[in-house]
């Protein structure tokens, strides 16, 4: 797959899930925060993917390992920061991040967040 295809599928990611979390009643007008993940076999290569993702910006967690089903080890960081649901924006991240992944032959496997529970008057 493409670079420009596999961009194009996760801005279709990004909007699809910004449109979840509103139609759930997560409180769009506070910033959230946001978790992008990665994972790769090699721990070298994925410490190098982190150390770019913190120069981008980004607070950068530890290393996890994790067993696969299979029995494989992959290991993951997540690269967090704190944005409004704002396309622009996290397409603007997904294609930093995208890029790092492929630079340093990782697996982005996009973001999560936690819904935000909107303030009653």
């Amino acid at each position: 797959m493409s670079i420009t295809t596999e961009l194009q599928e996760w801005y279709e990611f990004n909007q699809e899930t910004i449109e979840a979390l509103t139609e759930d009643g997560s409180d769009v007008g506070q910033p959230h925060t946001i978790e992008y993940h990665f994972a790769g076999s090699d721990f070298d290569l994925l410490e190098k993917a982190a150390v770019d993702a913190f120069k981008a910006g980004f607070e950068v967690g530890d290393a996890e390992e994790l067993e696969l089903d299979d029995g494989g080890v992959v290991f993951c960081f997540d690269a967090v920061v704190e944005r409004m649901l704002d396309l622009d924006k996290l397409n603007a991240d997904t294609d930093v991040l995208v890029k790092i992944a492929e630079k340093h032959k990782v697996h982005y496997d996009g973001w999560g967040t936690y819904f935000i529970e909107p303030e009653r008057s």
